[in-house]
Parts: C-alpha cells; sequence; structure tokens
C-alpha cells in the first residue's frame, strides 16, 4: 500500500503553486477590506484549465477526479488567499456537478463550457432563513405553469451572489406535507440570475470579504424548462451528488489554509528573539505548533483517503464528514495559534495572521455543523439512535 501522492499529483500542486504565488499578502489583503472580487486570480485559474477539472474532456475539461480538485485547492488557499482564494473557485468545482450527472446533452454543451471558461460565475441557491441545515424544510416554490416554472421565496448566504450571473437553485415543486418522505417533491433549475428581477443583498460579515455573501429574494420569478436538472421532484438526489465532493474539498481547503498559517507562525518562532533567543526555542512555544502540524497532516489523509473512495465509486460518507470535521478543527486551532505566536504582533494587520484567524471559522461551521458531522457518523458509523 503506497500512501503518497504520485507524479501526476505532484505536478498539479506545482503548477497550480505557480498560479497562486503571484498573487501576494497585499492583493488579497486589499481584496479582502475592499470586498472586491478577485478577478484577477480568478481569470488566472481560468486561462490555465483549471476551473474544468471535474468537467467532460469533449466539453473542454480535464475530465480529472475529486482526488484531482482536492490536490488543487488544498495548493490554492496553503498560498496566500486562504480561504478568499479557494471561494473564487469552490462552487465551479462541485455545484455543477449535478448537471455532469443529471443534466441532458443540450444541458451540458449549454451550462458547462462558460463555467469551465470563466465566462460564467454560478452562486449556490440552497440554504434559506428558516431551513438551515434542514434542506427539506425549504419553501421557495417553483410553480409549474407553461413553458417553466414561477419561483418564489428566499435564499441566505448565497456566495458570489454579486458577481454571478447563474444560479443552482433549489426549489420545492411538492409541498412537503404532501410528499411521502421529506426529500421528496424537491426540484433543481440551473438558470439565469437576473438581478433585474432577482435581489441580491448583500450580508456584512466577519470575514472572507473578497467573496460576498447575499440574501437572495426571489419574486414571480420565470424559469424555462430547459433549465431544470433532473425530473422534476428529485431535486434533493441530484444535489446528493454533490454533498460528500464537497466536504471533500472544504476539508482540503481548511487544511491548506491551515497549513499556510503555521507556516507563517513557525518563521516568526524562528526569526523573532526575546531574552537573546528564538521564541521557537521555548517549547510553550514549539509544541503547539508541532501539534498544529500532526492535526493537520492527520486530517489531510483522511480527506485524500474520502477523495480516493469517491473515485472508485465506493461509499464514503462517514470519511468525506470526518475529514471536513476535522480540516477545519484543525485549521481554526492552527490559525488561533499563529496569532498566539505572533503575541500583540498577531493583532496587527502587517503579519496577515489577523486575517487569515477572522476566516478560519468559516471551514469549521459550513457547509455543515460539527455537531450534525457527529450526529452522522453515531447514527451510520455506530449504530446509535437518531438524535434529531
Amino acid at each position: 500500500m503506497e500512501i503518497k501522492l504520485s507524479s501526476d499529483h505532484e505536478t498539479i500542486r506545482d503548477e497550480v503553486r505557480k498560479i497562486v504565488d503571484k498573487f501576494d499578502d497585499e492583493y488579497w489583503s486589499n481584496a479582502s477590506e475592499n470586498e472586491r472580487f478577485p478577478e484577477e486570480f480568478h481569470r488566472a485559474m481560468a486561462d490555465a484549465g483549471w476551473l474544468g477539472i471535474t468537467m467532460p474532456e469533449e466539453l473542454g475539461g480535464a475530465g480529472l477526479g475529486v482526488t484531482e480538485a482536492a490536490i488543487m485547492m488544498h495548493t490554492v488557499t496553503s498560498g496566500a488567499g486562504g480561504y478568499n482564494a479557494a471561494s473564487t473557485l469552490h462552487l465551479n468545482l462541485f455545484g455543477p456537478h449535478a448537471v455532469v450527472v443529471y443534466g441532458n446533452d443540450e444541458q451540458k454543451r449549454r451550462m458547462l463550457p462558460p463555467l469551465i471558461a470563466g465566462t460564467d460565475k454560478a452562486c449556490f441557491g440552497v440554504t434559506e432563513p428558516d431551513a438551515g441545515l434542514d434542506t427539506t424544510s425549504i419553501s421557495t416554490f417553483a410553480k409549474k405553469v407553461e413553458g417553466g416554472y414561477r419561483v418564489s421565496g428566499r435564499k441566505i448566504w448565497t456566495s458570489t451572489g454579486q458577481v454571478a450571473n447563474k444560479i443552482l437553485l433549489l426549489t420545492r415543486t411538492t409541498p412537503k406535507a404532501d410528499c411521502k418522505k421529506p426529500t421528496d417533491g424537491m426540484t433543481l433549475f440551473y438558470t439565469d440570475l437576473d438581478k433585474t428581477q432577482i435581489q441580491v443583498t448583500k450580508i456584512p460579515k466577519m470575514g472572507r470579504n473578497a467573496v460576498d455573501s447575499n440574501l437572495t429574494f426571489i419574486d414571480d420569478y420565470f424559469i424555462p424548462e430547459e433549465d431544470r436538472i433532473g425530473a422534476e421532484g428529485e431535486g434533493f438526489k441530484c444535489i446528493l451528488h454533490s454533498l460528500n465532493p464537497e466536504r471533500i474539498l472544504v476539508a482540503v481547503e481548511a487544511i491548506g489554509f491551515g497549513q499556510g498559517a503555521l507556516q507563517r507562525a513557525a518563521k516568526y518562532a524562528r526569526e523573532r528573539v526575546v531574552f537573546g533567543r528564538p521564541i521557537g526555542q521555548n517549547q510553550g512555544i514549539a509544541h503547539p505548533l508541532a501539534e498544529n502540524w500532526m492535526e493537520l497532516e492527520s486530517a489531510f489523509w483522511m480527506a485524500m483517503r474520502a477523495a480516493y473512495l469517491y473515485d472508485a465509486g465506493m461509499p464514503c460518507g462517514a470519511e468525506a464528514n470526518t475529514a471536513k470535521f476535522l480540516g477545519g478543527k484543525a485549521c481554526f486551532n492552527a490559525c488561533t495559534r499563529a496569532v498566539m505566536t505572533h503575541g500583540g504582533m498577531g493583532y496587527a494587520k502587517e503579519y496577515q495572521v489577523e486575517r487569515l484567524f477572522r476566516d478560519s471559522i468559516l471551514p469549521v461551521i459550513t457547509p455543515v455543523s460539527p455537531e450534525m458531522i457527529m450526529n452522522f457518523i453515531a447514527e451510520k458509523v455506530l449504530g446509535l439512535p437518531k438524535s434529531y
């Protein structure tokens, strides 16, 4: 059994690193402070073909797996951009997967090449103010009319909604009360985000400010039938194919992000001299950083195992969720320790770790909370009674 990256995987890492290294702390600090979408970074990744890493080759993508996408995104977040950089690209990798799996040939030809080229940007409309993680309780409703559907409802935490021109939108077409199972009666669309008819309002937030998050208000919006993905009423089944890849990608993004923070902390600990010696010579500084390394490394290989299982067509729910849990926690711990290692200077913008610290809570709580992951493991792996 070999547990290491292949030469092809190392090539992906090295080539992505060449692009990532062109965008430094100053670039990302400016984008975050001015709440400006990193168009230049997005364009550089698109021009190099990385936005299509998981897309079909016949449509201009690379046709690679979640493993390769994970290596790419791990490299992206280990650079100066951290989670801002990840969120610039993230949806391209997991969101359109429903189109790849359930879209018809016409839809794939129409919808996927502009995403690969970076000329389209998509956002993800699933979460609602009154539903949260209880996805089956969404109330956004699509009413069947001639030629399509009329949709009304609200979505929240719609990332990139300010710059996106497309939306992957999950709705109900049958009320939950009228369905045999809670997951029935949901329908998925990939359609235009027409901001002359849909209100997209930015949410002020603590971090990751280069990429916007929004409240989205939809009122009697017409969606043509040809923009429906899969069969009516089977939308939940469509998005299930994206959930494990999303957890794997969030995991490796968090891990790369945490490892970037750890490297900053270790560098400072080597160079900062107090009482005539580097502070990293003190075990009170060194031991927590060593523990951070162990947590991040362990989480990385769990994520790689989850990606391998997914690409091999084997069950990976436990591994994907565990990787996300461990990766988010290790990232937050490493970013917190980076600030603590810098002491008072950790609170200053000069060393960047305060920016990383503010962003580091995000992969802990999204796209699924640690508590829900523990519920899943307790029930599905340990066979304990369902608690919710």
